[in-house]
């Protein structure tokens, strides 16, 4: 089973994750629209306020899942991975992501504004180390199979 090219085809028919950072020994999960890029690293945006945002700040790992909605007698699948997360504050490399945003989320230009406003929604990366696939993803019996990553 190829792990990788089940994770590439899954990812690229969802456009939003789950995504899980912790404090104090306390989870927290929410919910972002993501594109990714051809080494599989994730990247969203959102306000540097948020509590994600904030618990990245401080503690940079992450996990998340990408699932798309199944019937109830459905076999359900999924996506996971682990890695860690950080604010991208690089002007170029916020304009080298950008098309991605432009191409799958049909994002405008207005975005590079608002990511330069101090109260405007930052652009984020996650870098991933592990991915799982979870499902049966065409064999007879599901089951949870690991791609180690980190590819960068």
């Amino acid at each position: 089973m190829n792990i990788e090219k089940i994770v590439r085809e899954y990812i690229d028919k969802t456009y939003h994750m789950s995504l899980a950072t912790a404090a104090d020994n306390k989870p927290w999960v929410c919910e972002v629209h993501f594109v990714y890029d051809d080494s599989l690293n994730l990247y969203y945006r959102s306000l540097s306020t948020r509590r994600h945002s904030l618990e990245i700040a401080a503690n940079a790992a992450v996990a998340g899942n990408i699932v798309k909605q199944h019937e109830l007698k459905e076999y359900p699948h999924a996506i996971y991975f682990e890695g860690s997360a950080t604010q991208i504050t690089d002007e170029a490399e916020i304009e080298a992501v950008f098309p991605l945003f432009q191409k799958r989320l049909d994002s405008n230009p207005s975005i590079l504004d608002d990511a330069k406003k101090e109260d405007g929604h930052k652009f984020y990366k996650i870098t991933v180390d592990n991915w799982y696939a979870f499902g049966k993803f065409g064999a007879d019996k599901g089951g949870k199979f690991h791609l180690a990553w980190n590819k960068n």
